[in-house]
């Protein structure tokens, strides 16, 4: 008998989507800013079903599960069916909508006046719009100058770039330690 039994997939208490749709969803939602891979796409919404994030905005070239589902369904795995989304023409025109919503609007980018993920401290009452730029060009500038906030993840190496999907799983750990989501919405 093994020391630490894996737990099989029926016994991991995971939600349908009828119950995933029904669910309080945390109130953030993600911005994917021109991203070229319907992989980086995927991964997007598999993080954003294990946070139970409101919605993904899919903006300007980036791809939707209307157009290419079976790339985005081989990282996504059938969270492309979980979480809410909408196609977005334009960027900056969507991040003025989301801040008329009183968003906080939170770019993902390395900036004059970032704030490093770990000093980052969300607010308790605000909802986030956090944006993930294009995988070479990063977040366009007219929505840097938009944002509330620019967050950078620090970085030691050499490149000084995330996948994006790495960025969004860690940009949405952090929230959600910071925001002790797992106590308010379970584990």
């Amino acid at each position: 008998m093994p020391k630490n039994r894996k737990l099989l997939n029926e016994e991991l208490g995971r939600k349908s989507i009828e119950d995933f749709k029904k669910s309080k969803k945390i109130p953030v939602v993600l911005v994917l800013d021109n991203i070229r891979s319907a992989l980086n796409v995927g991964s997007a919404f598999r993080t954003a079903d294990a946070f139970l994030v409101e919605k993904i905005y899919l903006c300007g070239l980036t791809t939707t599960p209307e157009i290419n589902l079976k790339e985005i369904h081989k990282t996504a795995l059938g969270s492309e069916q979980s979480v809410d989304w909408e196609h977005a023409n334009d960027t900056v025109e969507l991040v003025k909508r989301l801040k008329k919503q009183d968003y906080v609007i939170a770019s993902v980018e390395q900036a004059e006046k970032k704030v490093f993920l770990d000093n980052f401290e969300p607010q308790e009452d605000a909802k986030y719009a956090f944006v993930f730029g294009n995988e070479i060009k990063g977040v366009m500038q007219e929505v840097v100058d938009l944002s509330d906030v620019v967050l950078e993840i620090p970085q030691m190496g050499h490149k000084h770039s995330f996948n994006i999907s790495v960025s969004v799983g860690m940009v949405m750990w952090h929230y959600a330690c910071k925001m002790r989501i797992f106590d308010k919405y379970g584990k």
